[in-house]
């Protein structure tokens, strides 16, 4: 992480935390950023989920879950469905490959891989297409905003990517009061902003897509507690991780690694 100091008090964050790449979004604020406003929530139902799903993706599609999990030898692309939290459909990657995040666009599945650099692409029925693309950094999560995906690396960079090229056409610097932040993870879009786990902690934050601030930021620590209540999980090791928006209902679904769980929220 890079941060030049002007004279004038005028703050210029510069570069990534994990990325080696000169892409990034130059962004000049003046004054200061305000510290993200506590985003409150509340617990709309619970649902089951699979346990042996090593979470990495979580989308909501036509009254289903698709879900990426992790792991090498036990990454699937699966769809779920939401009462019963059983597996509907699924295609297994090679054990060569961790899945990571996914997502949905132009009637394509896309789903990125952890460190192999592979981005594997699926018509709707789950058919793996002759179409690949190679990613040169590590895979983390994904979205989209219905032109672009939108991607991350474990860093504080967003990356606006061509689905038929997968050429980078924008970075973005997510920040906030504190300077960059890091281990950006699962990402959501909902209407101009992108809702991130960041890995290894119990927040959600709320990311403008045009400034890269962030905006508001949730603790999600009862959460977490109440999903562990289910089973003997290690909450240090199980950790936060899949979003899914219900643009019909407005609420969000949240699980996480081998979550035996899967909780429907609502943001105040």
């Amino acid at each position: 992480m890079k941060r030049i100091v002007s004279i004038l008090l005028i703050v210029v964050l510069l570069g990534s935390c994990k990325d080696s790449t000169n892409n990034q979004e130059n962004q000049s604020t003046s004054g200061t950023i305000p510290t993200p406003a506590n985003l409150t929530y509340t617990i709309i139902n619970e649902f089951p989920h699979d346990s042996s799903s090593f979470t990495e993706g979580l989308i909501w599609l036509n009254g289903n879950f698709l879900e990426s999990t992790g792991e090498k030898g036990t990454s699937y692309l699966l769809k779920t469905n939401l009462n019963t939290g059983k597996v509907e459909k699924k295609f297994k990657l090679g054990d060569q490959y961790f899945g990571e995040g996914i997502a949905v666009l132009n009637n394509k599945i896309y789903q990125l891989t952890y460190q192999e650099h592979k981005v594997f692409v699926y018509d709707m029925n789950f058919n793996k297409l002759p179409q690949e693309f190679e990613w040169p950094y590590e895979g983390w999560g994904m979205t989209t905003d219905g032109k672009y995906l939108i991607i991350d690396t474990g860093g504080s960079n967003i990356y606006f990517v061509n689905p038929e090229t997968f050429k980078i056409e924008r970075t973005l610097g997510v920040q906030n009061n504190n300077g960059y932040v890091d281990s950006v993870n699962e990402l959501e879009y909902v209407d101009g902003y992108l809702y991130a786990n960041i890995w290894l902690t119990n927040y959600i934050i709320k990311i403008n897509t045009q400034t890269g601030l962030v905006e508001a930021k949730a603790d999600m620590t009862e959460l977490i507690k109440n999903s562990h209540n289910h089973s003997d999980l290690d909450i240090k090791n199980n950790v936060l991780n899949g979003i899914a928006y219900n643009a019909e209902k407005k609420t969000f679904y949240v699980t996480g690694k081998n979550w035996p769980v899967l909780f429907e929220i609502k943001f105040n």
